[in-house]
């Protein structure tokens, strides 16, 4: 293939990349399957590393995520992020809307636009000449943080405008998450014992600000723009024509806008929306109302902290008083044990609410839940049913104090709880619950993705003795599936080809999959790049484990455990009997394993002046080698640049070989005798 023609397919592919990742991660609506999106994403990148000449920083192969950073740089503001003042009332907006008109010389606006109120974080992008340049968070206002390769990872964010977009563009907008994959992370985040976010913007925030984009990238943040600034000289003269050509460039706009002529039509927005708003799949908390005309923008100005052309309506939080009918407690798949409220029925932002969850037994003590309490509940970030208090006030003495279960209600195991652990859990790895959560843990999204494995037929699979462990779906026969309850010929058929493609993913999604204690998605992938196989992780220790940057001794400790277990490890034989594929696949353009370097450790200390370290480890890897963080006895050789710190020191006084730059490079052509290491 000739460059031309590599241009062409390589602008062909990142343009149907761009429309699959809008179509799957914005509306909802993917036209392909996972492995058919991924081999399009292998072509690229291979066409990438044969060309580099075609590469681009804003390459949808480039979305990946990268190399932690130490820290963030500041980036100041051309133009500051003011803040928007709040209104509470119908009399707070009548009164925004009086101190426009004496702003504007006693005229009324023309028009004013109503936008939904996002939960989320504020950026501001940089493009230039159509191509996205850098992106920065609010901050204070006047100075927020570089957060521009974590913005790459935002799948409906694009890189490059359509049309022709020239010179320089400043946009503004909020980054979010969905409530589902607000509520899936903090269910994740709960199983590993993490504290949980409290709301979809506090985990948007935390998502967006991370050192290292690859756990941006796991979390599936979105994002919608709503101001163009300079816009007038892009021939752009109201909000409303500004979403639109937002739009038309390709960013993802709500859709939700709307122009109003009066106060009428606002409060009919506002009213419109007071509930409309709970069937979006994200969270919001109000309505911006801004006036339309961007030459009264002008006029109107702003304060220190806020324009004069735009107020915030704030929905008020909905707390609503039921009673506690009963304290159930349900098992989880690592077997801990959660007692949940049963709530006579109430209906809390759109949905009715029987159910709230209250963590563990300390947490009930602390608020003191009863069964029969009257209770305030809600739901926190108006996705989460949670109990807020009991209502003492209430009580007239029939209210029955709440003790966790001795035994697990679901096997009759005793129950126990370590030392510094705020869990009860049931120990019995045959329990059925944890079987049951085991499986839907396996079969998730995000885990081996297997359609039509939901919560009913995982039920009856486990009730009817048919599956006692995770091994035992790839060995289903179609005959009783069919006699499950609901699950005709076409059902099971679908469901058997789901599990039949789910061996082909590759280690790390089996590994994100298996339910180790403290493995999410991010540190599974860490995992299966370090050790490639399955075979050469489960003969890893602890402080094999613990030296990878973002494993750490406690996960380490846990995956150790996992594999030393004689039940984990039957299974992973069973899995492999069954065809499960057991390897990470390589990289487009990584070199073949089985070289001189593979599985050996490195540790990395001062500047190299050939190239960055980033760079240093990104060809260690293409080796086969793993890049490691700190020094021990394990460590293979340390790489010594300029101005080395300390780990060259702990290097020497270990016997562990050192090498320079020149010997490094060596190392890698295969010139150096392994073992043979140079001060």
């Amino acid at each position: 293939m000739d460059l031309e023609t590599a241009r062409r397919e390589v602008e062909r592919l990142r343009q149907e990349i761009a429309r699959h990742d809008v179509l799957y991660y914005l509306k909802d609506s993917p036209e392909i399957e996972d492995d058919a999106y991924d081999a399009l994403m292998r072509r690229l990148i291979e066409l990438e590393k044969a060309f580099p000449s075609l590469a681009s920083e804003n390459s949808p192969s480039r979305r990946v995520g990268g190399t932690p950073k130490k820290e963030m740089v500041r980036v100041s503001h051309s133009v500051p992020m003011l803040s928007l003042e709040n209104a509470f009332s119908e009399t707070d907006v009548l009164a925004f809307l009086d101190r426009v008109s004496k702003g504007l010389g006693g005229r009324s606006p023309d028009e004013m636009v109503c936008e939904l109120k996002i939960d989320g974080l504020a950026v501001s992008l940089l493009y230039v000449d159509g191509e996205f340049v850098r992106g920065a968070t609010r901050g204070d206002g006047r100075v927020g943080e570089d957060v521009t390769d974590n913005l790459r990872t935002i799948r409906t964010l694009p890189m490059t405008l359509q049309g022709n977009v020239e010179g320089s563009l400043e946009v503004r907008g909020e980054v979010l998450m969905t409530k589902a994959d607000f509520e899936s992370l903090n269910r994740e985040r709960e199983e590993n014992e993490e504290p949980l976010f409290a709301n979809p913007r506090n985990a948007a925030a935390g998502s967006l600000r991370q050192l290292d984009s690859s756990i941006t990238r796991s979390r599936r943040l979105g994002v919608f723009l709503y101001q163009v600034l300079g816009a007038e000289s892009r021939g752009l003269k109201t909000q409303s024509e500004v979403l639109e050509w937002l739009s038309a460039c390709g960013f993802p706009v709500q859709g939700t806008e709307r122009v109003c002529k009066d106060f009428e039509e606002i409060k009919a927005y506002v009213e419109e929306y007071r509930e409309k708003r709970h069937v979006l799949a994200y969270g919001t908390d109000g309505v911006v109302i801004k006036v339309n005309n961007l030459s009264d923008w002008e006029s109107l100005g702003g304060t220190s902290k806020s324009p004069r052309w735009a107020i915030a309506f704030k929905y008020p939080p909905e707390e609503k008083v039921t009673r506690v009918r009963e304290i159930l407690v349900s098992v989880g798949r690592t077997g801990a044990l959660t007692p949940v409220a049963v709530l006579e029925p109430v209906t809390l932002s759109g949905t009715v609410v029987q159910r709230a969850s209250l963590h563990n037994a300390d947490e009930v003590a602390r608020k003191d839940i009863r069964v029969g309490d009257w209770v305030a509940v809600r739901k926190a970030g108006e996705i989460i049913p949670e109990i807020v208090r009991a209502e003492t006030g209430h009580r007239d003495g029939s209210e029955v104090i709440f003790r966790m279960p001795v035994e697990c209600p679901d096997c009759g195991s005793p129950v126990i709880r370590l030392p510094g652990e705020v869990a009860v859990r049931c120990p019995n790895r045959s329990c059925p619950a944890q079987i049951k959560e085991g499986i839907r843990h396996f079969g998730s999204r995000n885990g081996m993705d297997i359609r039509g494995l939901g919560e009913k037929v995982i039920d009856q699979l486990v009730d009817q003795g048919l599956v006692k462990d995770l091994a035992d779906l790839f060995s289903l026969p179609a005959e009783e599936l069919v006699s499950i309850e609901r699950m005709g010929r076409k059902s099971a058929t679908n469901l058997l080809e789901a599990v039949e493609g789910s061996k082909r993913k590759p280690l790390s999604r089996l590994l994100a999959a298996l339910g180790i204690r403290f493995v999410g998605s991010k540190a599974a992938e860490i995992l299966a790049e370090a050790f490639v196989s399955m075979t050469k992780l489960q003969s890893a220790n602890v402080e094999d484990l613990s030296s990878l940057e973002g494993i750490g001794p406690r996960i380490g400790a846990s995956v150790v455990s996992f594999f030393h277990d004689p039940h984990n490890r039957d299974m992973i034989e069973k899995l492999v009997q069954a065809g499960v594929n057991m390897e990470e696949p390589l990289r487009a353009g990584s070199m073949p394993r089985g070289g001189p370097l593979e599985g050996k450790k490195i540790v990395f200390t001062g500047e190299l002046a050939s190239m960055s370290r980033i760079q240093a480890q990104a060809l260690l890897k293409e080796k086969g080698g793993i890049p490691v963080e700190s020094v021990s006895r394990k460590i293979d050789y340390v790489v010594v640049g300029e101005n080395p710190g300390s780990k060259a020191q702990k290097a020497r006084d270990l016997g562990v070989p050192t090498l320079d730059e020149e010997s490094f490079f060596r190392l890698l052509e295969g010139s150096v005798e392994l073992g043979k290491g140079e001060a």
